[in-house]
């Protein structure tokens, strides 16, 4: 896909916010890897993050199928005037990536793409959780970014290298051509009893191990458990 391009590259690692015995439970103390600054220049990429980049929260973040979250520059407008929010620049998601020329409905799971000399493999769309709430103050902007479908997704590492800021994305192989992230996301959150597309997306190869195992408890025992843990501070009032 032509005019798709790599805008800013952001990494960090995890801090301590808050302060220690706030009146408000959501200024108390709290961990994350989700402030990110823009680094200018090259940026080596290994399977499991970018230099410089770390996650607190070992067990819903980073990993192989989570090595590098990616959000689209476009999504930027909106937010900024929905959370009246004018300063937020890229990276403010706590991406990665910031990509111009690429939305949901562009990607699908288990494209290829190269940029610079690495190669990565789109593994799911981005299941926001409630850190992105409380680095904004906003207490439902998990939830209103998964309504909204404005996601971003994940980027698995196939072959590591080095990107930096300005470069092309080039794809390079489109195995499942039906199965956008936008797509994806509706099947997730959006049409929670249709059983048989949870199954169907549930056996896409090349979708994530997580996302995999979700789907197929949905599709096989009928249910899907409330998003309440991760979309909803458990610090907040």
């Amino acid at each position: 896909m032509t005019g798709s391009v790599l805008v800013s590259v952001h990494v960090g690692g995890p801090q301590t916010l808050g302060t220690e015995g706030a009146a408000d439970p959501a200024e108390r103390p709290w961990v994350t890897g989700f402030i990110k600054a823009p680094v200018a220049g090259p940026v080596a990429v290994g399977r499991t993050n970018l230099s410089g980049d770390g996650q607190a929260d070992l067990v819903n973040h980073g990993g192989p199928d989570k090595a590098v979250c990616v959000y689209p520059e476009a999504h930027y407008p909106h937010w900024r005037a929905d959370l009246e929010l004018p300063d937020l620049v890229p990276g403010a998601f706590g991406e990665n990536f910031t990509v111009v020329g690429l939305a949901e409905p562009d990607v699908c799971i288990g494209d290829v793409w190269a940029v610079g000399g690495a190669v990565f493999q789109v593994s799911q769309p981005r299941q926001p959780c409630w850190k992105l709430a409380r680095r904004w103050r906003v207490k439902d902007l998990a939830l209103r970014v998964q309504q909204t479908g404005f996601t971003g997704w994940y980027f698995r590492v196939l072959q590591e290298g080095v990107v930096e800021a300005g470069q092309p994305l080039a794809l390079v192989e489109r195995p499942e051509p039906n199965w956008s992230v936008e797509r994806a996301n509706r099947v997730m959150h959006h049409l929670k009893s249709d059983y048989a597309l949870a199954a169907e997306l549930a056996a896409v190869s090349l979708l994530s191990a997580s996302r995999k195992a979700t789907l197929r408890t949905r599709a096989e025992k009928h249910t899907h458990p409330d998003a309440g843990k991760r979309l909803n501070d458990p610090q907040a009032g």
